[in-house]
């Protein structure tokens, strides 16, 4: 059974990706308001790019994050489907980020 939340998010981690999606939040704020205000399209999609770019960061140290403790856990357990449900997890994530580029 898949956990509902994480097995170790240390308080740095949170703290600094909680710090990374506010300041996301306030660029699609700003793309919202390039678009109300008809801005030069060139400059929305370099403004939409850096938001991507931004949280593809995020989504890195939540892959290390996962890798590192909640994956390596379920791995390590003993548990032979937890190990194999969670190897598909990962080959699933990774799939998407693939398929997302």
């Amino acid at each position: 059974m898949k956990p509902s939340h994480a097995t170790h998010v240390s308080p740095d981690t949170k703290e600094a990706l909680t710090k990374r999606l506010r300041r996301i939040e306030g660029q699609v704020r700003g793309l919202q308001r390039m678009i109300d205000e008809e801005r030069y399209c060139a400059d929305i999609l370099v403004q939409i790019a850096s938001a991507q770019e931004a949280l593809r960061g995020v989504g890195k140290v939540l892959l290390q994050s996962h890798l590192t403790h909640c994956a390596t856990a379920a791995i390590r357990s003993g548990d032979p489907a937890e190990a194999e449900r969670t190897v598909n997890e990962i080959v699933e994530l990774f799939g998407k980020q693939i398929s997302a580029r």
